[in-house]
């Protein structure tokens, strides 16, 4: 299993219980399905750098879990037929040493002239 992290923009009409509430079905649809939670924040309202649906504002939440792919593939399909998602990213969370290892180190370019053997 993966580790993924989620982050969804809920409807700023929804109140503080019903968004609690939400966390806990989606908690509840991950568990039930063989995943592990492995963090969990509601992020709270806050302002949208652009207008979504004529929403100005939105509630952050944030999941941080451990899937296979059909898990992954059925939480997609039940945010997307959700009315109370405005927008949703999913992404495959690496740790720290995984990143540093992909990093290249830098080379720095020669001079043309060097390259080509020329010397003025």
């Amino acid at each position: 299993m993966d580790i993924y992290e989620t982050v969804l923009i809920l409807k700023p009409v929804m109140s503080d219980p019903e968004v609690a509430d939400f966390v806990e079905k989606t908690k509840q649809t991950i568990v039930e399905d063989g995943g592990e939670i492995v963090a969990q924040e509601i992020w709270g309202r806050r302002k949208l750098t652009h207008v979504i649906g004529k929403n100005r504002e939105g509630v952050y939440t944030f999941f941080k879990y451990k899937a296979n792919v059909g898990l992954l593939k059925k939480l997609n399909h039940n945010f997307s037929i959700s009315d109370s998602i405005m927008r949703n990213m999913t992404v495959l969370a690496q740790d720290r040493k995984m990143r540093e290892k992909k990093k290249k180190p830098k080379v720095k370019a020669a001079a043309p002239a060097a390259v080509a053997g020329v010397q003025e």
